[in-house]
C-alpha cells in the first residue's frame, strides 16, 4: 500500500470529526497551554476542537474512552522524557482518535528501500543550519483528511530549492501533484519517490498554488500547456543515510530541504521538544520535509516541517535527535534538483 493512505470508508466515518480541527488556526503554544492544564477535561477538549458528537451518544462514549486511553498513554511516553529538552507528549487535536484510527487516517505511507549513501562527506559544516533563516521555506500547511503528505513534502522541497536558486518563494500546487501523478493514488496514498520519478520523467511544470488550489480531495488532472509558466524537476537523488547522518547534514546544506520518510506512530501525542524514543527505524509511514539541524546543545536534532497544521507540535514542526536514525529520519531521504 502506498503513501499516507486514507481509506474512503475511514474518511466517511471520520470526516466530521477531523475536518473541524483541520481548520484551526490556533498556535501550538496556545493549544499546549489550554489542553494540558491540570483542570482540562473531555468537555473542554470537545469545545476547543468543535467536536459535535452528542453527549451520552455511542460516539461520545467511544471517543471519551479513547481520550482516557490517550491520557494514560501520555504517562508512559513522558516517562522517557527526563532531560530538559526531551519530547513532551500530551493532549492535542488527535486525542480522541484510537491509535488504529490515527494510523489509518494519517500513517499509511510505504517506500522502497533507498540505496546507502556512498558520496563524499562534507567537511566544515556549521554547527547549526536552518533554511528558514534564509526565507526559503514556505509556512506550515495542513493536509486535512487527505492522505497527501507524500505530495506536500515533494512540493515543499521543490518550492524551497526554486527560491534558493534566486526566485521569489512561492507556493506551488500540491493539488496538481495529487491529481496528476498517475503512479500514485491521490488522497488514497502515494510514494514520494514515485512522485519524484513522475516529475522527472514527464517534466511536468508545477504551477502556483493560486492557479491550482488545494482541495483536500482527489480531482481530475488539470493539464497546462508547455508554454505555461511553472517549475519542473530535472533530477533527484534518494539515499539511506543510516549511520551517516553527518553526510545527510551536508546534503541538506548543499542541496536544500530534504524529503524524508519516517515512522510517526508516536507523533499522535507529540507536543514539542526533541524526540529520542518511541520511534522505529525502517518502518516508514509518513512523509515530511527536513529543513535544518542544530548540534549546539546537549541533544543534536533535526528540524522537520510536518503537514498537520500549526496547532500540532512546535508550531507545526517536530525536532528529532540526530544519530541512530530516530523515527527512521535517515532511512529514505531525497534531494531535488531543478
Amino acid at each position: 500500500m502506498k503513501g499516507c493512505l486514507v481509506f474512503l470508508g475511514v474518511i466517511i466515518t471520520f470526516c466530521a470529526l477531523v475536518s473541524p480541527l483541520c481548520c484551526q488556526n490556533m498556535s501550538s503554544g496556545q493549544t499546549r497551554t489550554k489542553l494540558n492544564g491540570s483542570a482540562f477535561d473531555f468537555d473542554s477538549f470537545r469545545e476547543l476542537f468543535h467536536r459535535r458528537y452528542d453527549v451520552n451518544s455511542e460516539e461520545f462514549n467511544r471517543r471519551h474512552l479513547y481520550f482516557q486511553d490517550t491520557m494514560k498513554r501520555h504517562k508512559y511516553l513522558n516517562s522517557f522524557s527526563a532531560a530538559p529538552h526531551s519530547a513532551k507528549y500530551g493532549i492535542n487535536q488527535f486525542s480522541d482518535l484510537s491509535q488504529k484510527e490515527f494510523r489509518e487516517l494519517y500513517l499509511r505511507a510505504s517506500t522502497a528501500r533507498a540505496p546507502s549513501f556512498s558520496g563524499l562527506k562534507t567537511e566544515g559544516l556549521p554547527a547549526r543550519f536552518d533554511w528558514r533563516d534564509k526565507a526559503v521555506v514556505s509556512p506550515v500547511q495542513n493536509q486535512q483528511a487527505c492522505g497527501s503528505c507524500w505530495a506536500f513534502s515533494v512540493v515543499g522541497a521543490m518550492q524551497s530549492v526554486h527560491a534558493i536558486e534566486g526566485s521569489t518563494l512561492e507556493r506551488l500546487s500540491v493539488q496538481q501533484v495529487l491529481d496528476c501523478s498517475y503512479k500514485n493514488e491521490g488522497c488514497n496514498g502515494g510514494s514520494t519517490l514515485q512522485a519524484l520519478d513522475w516529475l522527472k520523467q514527464t517534466r511536468v511544470k508545477l504551477v502556483l498554488e493560486s492557479e491550482y488550489s488545494y482541495k483536500a480531495k482527489t480531482g481530475i488532472c488539470h493539464y497546462f500547456s508547455q508554454s505555461h509558466g511553472g517549475v519542473a524537476l530535472k533530477n533527484f537523488t534518494a539515499h539511506d543515510f543510516g549511520g551517516q547522518e553527518k553526510a545527510m547534514m551536508g546534503q541538506l546544506v548543499e542541496c536544500g530541504p530534504l524529503v524524508a520518510l519516517v515512522d510517526a506512530v508516536s507523533w499522535q501525542d507529540y507536543l514539542g521538544g526533541i524526540i529520542q524514543h518511541h520511534c522505529s527505524s525502517h518502518w516508514s509511514n509518513h512523509a515530511v520535509l527536513v529543513v535544518g539541524y542544530d548540534t549546539t546543545g546537549d541533544i543534536p536534532y533535526w528540524i522537520v516541517q510536518n503537514s498537520w497544521g500549526t496547532s500540532w507540535g512546535n508550531e507545526g514542526y517536530v525536532y528529532i535527535k540526530i544519530g541512530d536514525s530516530v523515527c527512521g529520519i535517515a532511512d529514505s531521504v531525497a534531494a531535488v534538483f531543478l
